[in-house]
């Protein structure tokens, strides 16, 4: 990070080889018409990969989206699903955002409300914006440095507003003093002293020490400004008050939305949005097939919640419409944990026989396959997160063609204390059939090299209370824990350091389920936040990784992707590394 920002962190070099490699394989061409009604070729397979299918500047028309799954808030302080934060770009804006590109070039910071990225100052510890002019409200009224200030400030009420990300309340108020808008007894209600608003163009922050993600973390959602007498408190997720290119006109839960344009947004202060459309209609149904044949019927656009068709959607989509499909690399990475609290996973090779004992390409079978399914995981860091190596291959895995490597997994049981292998119990959520299936493909191999394992389906809806407990899972003895796991922003921080950090261990909603504690993991973590320079957090980053893996806490098993369908009528198409390869749709528009 240099004292004036330009690029944000960009992937290692080997991160852009393995998509464009994946480009470069797939069958580019052809694929017929989509049925859509809209008119028009389909793009062809991938063309939403590493370039801009339907590439268009063309106004009008109206967006539909079909989706299974509402946000879980509309509310930008409050909303924590990837698709939620991918759809705010249409209402809310912040001090700067993610490039409008595809694949890693999304990954590059711009300017947004504010005239240009932070001025750095204090050896990292202050942030300095000053706002554009012809940032406005839905109702004309200016956007300014205090709507920005408190919009941010809302973080704090989690009393009222639980739910979202609190990763700038953590670090401007590590030791919780402010109390939050609707406690604070400052007459302006902007009582927060870490961020200073001098005037009505500037905003600075100062944080107590440095933490050289943070201007990746205003870029999000939660960093946008709301205006305090818009703040409906816990109801405003029902209607936002837009300062991006789009409104609310209406909205029912779990029924769907429409927003309309904002005639009071300006492009001319906004070179990231496209706007293309004229109106943006959501409709949300129950039924994933439902859904997958309406969205092959040409009905709908897109997948609000970007997760991939299911199994028979898929597989007519690649027979029938394979010129509408694309098959892009995630940010998520699916996994096996081994929590060191419960035995015999205390002992490192006990948790290497797993590894080695695993067939890897059966685990990627059960996930869906290549296409469905994703790489085989041969670490911890996603292609997504700067600094990862899909090439690091510590356990051979890759090199053993993902079979088990029986050999190696025997020595390790040996090594353990225990040659005839053991019992323990995978845990596994009972409402994801593809992680239950996993679990069952997991348990068989384990079976060839004698470590006997149980399922347990538990209550996926108490994920938190129960896998995130550190105590159940120790009196229920889940020995292995099957999850995944996705960046909240594209950095190590963001990725790894809820799942590897020992400070995050918790005693509810845990994510270190490994129960990591290793004083270095720590201490490059806290190496991390404090260099400014790229290229040595990517080092940091792939030393974590290296750690993290030589401990054996973890079974990989896919770098995500999914088959996704774009229509024969969308334009401006491709797939982000910003929202971990879902569709940029800020930038989408209709023939």
């Amino acid at each position: 990070m240099t004292t004036q920002r330009t690029p944000r962190r960009r992937l290692a070099a080997i991160s852009a080889i393995v998509v464009a490699t994946l480009v470069s394989t797939a069958a580019c061409g052809g694929g017929g018409t989509d049925g859509s009604g809209g008119g028009g070729e389909a793009a062809g397979f991938n063309a939403g990969i590493e370039k801009v299918a339907n590439a268009s500047t063309k106004k009008g028309g109206t967006l539909k989206f079909i989706g299974t799954q509402d946000a879980d808030s509309w509310d930008p302080t409050r909303g924590y699903y990837g698709f939620a934060w991918n759809f705010m770009r249409f209402y809310t804006r912040q001090l700067v955002t993610s490039a409008a590109a595809p694949a890693e070039k999304g990954l590059e910071l711009k300017p947004d409300l504010a005239q240009d990225l932070a001025k750095v100052t204090d050896g990292g510890k202050t942030y300095t914006y000053k706002l554009k002019d012809d940032i406005t409200w839905e109702d004309g009224k200016p956007v300014t440095s205090q709507d920005i200030k408190y919009g941010i400030e809302r973080q704090w009420a989690q009393d009222v507003l639980s739910g979202g990300p609190v990763y700038i309340k953590d670090i401007l108020d590590p030791d919780g003093k402010y109390k939050g808008p609707y406690k604070d007894k400052s007459k302006d209600k902007l009582g927060l002293k870490a961020i200073e608003t001098p005037d009505e163009k500037t905003i600075v922050f100062k944080l107590p020490k440095p933490n050289s993600d943070f201007e990746e973390i205003l870029a999000m959602p939660f960093a946008s400004p709301v205006r305090q007498d818009k703040d409906t408190k816990s109801k405003y997720g029902l209607k936002p008050f837009s300062n991006g290119p789009y409104k609310f006109e209406s909205y029912t839960p779990n029924k769907g939305i429409k927003l309309v344009r904002n005639p009071e947004w300006k492009k001319s202060s906004d070179p990231i949005r496209k706007a293309l459309p004229d109106k943006i209609n959501v409709t949300l149904i129950t039924n994933a097939d439902e859904m997958d044949n309406r969205l092959l019927a040409g009905d709908y656009d897109a997948d609000l919640n970007q997760t991939g068709l299911s199994p028979a959607g898929r597989t007519k989509a690649l027979k029938q419409h394979k010129g509408n499909v694309d098959n892009p690399v995630m940010g998520y990475i699916r996994y096996a944990a081994f929590p060191q609290t419960v035995k015999p996973f205390d002992n490192i090779h006990c948790r290497k026989a797993v590894i080695y004992g695993a067939d890897h390409k059966s685990l990627q079978t059960a996930r869906g396959g290549p296409m469905a399914g994703g790489d085989i995981g041969t670490n911890m860091l996603p292609p997504v997160v700067p600094g990862s190596d899909p090439n690091y291959d510590p356990y051979g895995t890759r090199k053993n063609d993902g079979a088990a490597n029986v050999s190696k997994a025997k020595e390790e049981l040996k090594a353990c204390g225990k040659p005839d292998g053991f019992k323990t119990t995978i845990a596994v959520r009972n409402n994801k059939s593809v992680e239950v299936a996993t679990a069952e493909s997991l348990q068989a191999s384990l079976k060839k090299i004698g470590i006997q394992v149980e399922i347990d389906q538990y209550d996926g809806a108490q994920t938190s209370g129960i896998i995130g407990n550190p105590d159940v899972v120790k009196k229920k003895n889940y020995g292995i824990i099957i999850m995944g796991w996705g960046p909240d922003f594209p950095t190590v921080q963001g990725f790894g350091m809820p799942l590897w950090d020992s400070s995050f261990i918790l005693p509810n909603g845990n994510n270190n389920f490994a129960m990591i504690d290793d004083k270095s993991i720590d201490a490059k973590f806290d190496d991390f936040v404090k260099e400014l320079d790229d290229s040595k957090r990517e080092q940091i980053a792939s030393d974590i990784n290296k750690k993290v893996m030589e401990g054996a806490y973890y079974l990989p098993f896919v770098f995500e992707k999914i088959v996704t369908w774009r229509s024969s009528r969308l334009t401006n198409v491709y797939s982000t590394y910003t929202y971990s390869g879902q569709y940029d749709f800020a930038s989408l528009g209709v023939k």
